[in-house]
């Protein structure tokens, strides 16, 4: 009875001690939240309040930009969970250990991860899609701002300023620069706040987006920068594409085509060594815009034949009329096939099945 009421206790203080650091580190004292959790690690005798500790320093170190640390938890929290043989622990567990080889650019092993997951539990996935509807990629950042003012006064300012710097990129690819403005120095605020290093390279890289846009390449130059050098500390080899392509395009307002090239060569050389397909067409495409303006007609036509190759390697078109998808701005829709359409497309065509697969369900997923 006495070693009942003694694990028992054990629980209670190991429950106390994750919410006193999670107390903490919602108050933007992460260092001290980080030690509170790592002594309940050392110390917990309790599978599940380990688990659930593991989690959080799995959180708290994506945040932080230190993702070898997270790697180094999420294997952790896989042993932790294979103790308590519960398939919805050990589900979550593979699901962290992808996310911590996404964010060190291990796609391989993340896609190996998630597959697992899959496997496990019979789950389906929703498709994000990285084409150009950009209304609906406003739509879910604005609601989940949204739940955030209407029942969030107890959540972290992490999921305010995620949402506002969604709703920045949104507002930007719309033309709503000045919305974008508003939105991404809210989320930069409370990055700097919180010691936000991955969001505030995320900011920077939205400023220099914006002043790009409006053709501002002076300002855009050192926000590119900044963002850079907080890229190459954290190790978003992911990011350092998108930073290089923004710098680009600045060279190719200013008309410096040779600069703009350099740029591109940097960027292929990440982007090829991440297996990163959507960077490499967008590297295309303005390496087609590029070698037009130059007329130099051969390096023309290979970039035109490269980026149809990725259209078709990543199926970036639309299922029934073939145009591709990503060039412009288009409504689109994806059905729990998976398959994706132009809006317009499904809408006219009056079939009540997947127009790829002939499944029979038309219920919307989300894009």
């Amino acid at each position: 009875m006495r070693l009942f009421n003694a694990w028992e206790m054990g629980q209670d203080q190991t429950k106390q001690q994750i919410e006193k650091g999670l107390h903490l580190y919602q108050s933007n004292q992460t260092e001290k939240a980080l030690r509170v959790w790592m002594r309940v690690l050392e110390k917990s005798a309790d599978p599940a309040g380990r688990f659930r500790v593991l989690g959080c320093l799995i959180t708290a170190h994506a945040e932080m930009g230190r993702y070898k640390d997270m790697l180094k938890f999420a294997v952790v929290q896989i042993d932790t969970a294979r103790e308590l043989e519960d398939p919805d622990y050990l589900t979550e567990s593979y699901l962290n250990l992808a996310r911590s080889n996404e964010k060190l650019c291990e796609f391989q092993k993340t896609i190996s991860y998630c597959k697992t997951c899959l496997n496990m539990q019979g789950t389906t996935v929703s498709q994000q899609l990285n084409g150009q509807d950009y209304e609906k990629a406003l739509f879910f950042p604005c609601k989940a701002a949204e739940l955030v003012n209407d029942y969030g006064k107890g959540w972290s300012l992490k999921y305010r300023a995620m949402s506002q710097y969604h709703m920045a990129v949104a507002y930007q690819k719309l033309g709503r620069l000045a919305d974008a403005m508003d939105c991404c120095e809210e989320s930069m605020k409370i990055a700097l706040q919180h010691g936000d290093r991955p969001l505030q390279a995320l900011c920077l890289l939205c400023f220099a987006d914006i002043h790009r846009s409006r053709k501002d390449v002076q300002t855009a130059f050192p926000r590119y920068d900044s963002s850079m050098s907080i890229m190459t500390e954290i190790g978003n080899r992911l990011g350092l594409v998108q930073v290089l392509l923004g710098v680009t395009k600045c060279w190719m307002i200013q008309k410096e085509l040779d600069k703009a090239l350099e740029s591109i060569e940097k960027a292929q050389e990440l982007a090829e060594g991440l297996g990163n397909k959507l960077g490499l067409l967008k590297l295309h495409c303005l390496c087609e815009r590029i070698y037009r303006t130059k007329e130099q007609q051969r390096e023309l036509r290979d970039h035109v034949v490269k980026f149809h190759e990725c259209v078709e390697e990543m199926e970036l078109y639309c299922g029934m009329c073939g145009e591709s998808i990503g060039e412009k701005n288009n409504q689109l829709q994806a059905l729990p096939c998976s398959h994706f359409f132009h809006l317009k497309c499904l809408q006219t065509n009056g079939t009540r099945g997947c127009p790829n697969c002939r499944r029979l369900s038309v219920k919307p997923g989300y894009v």
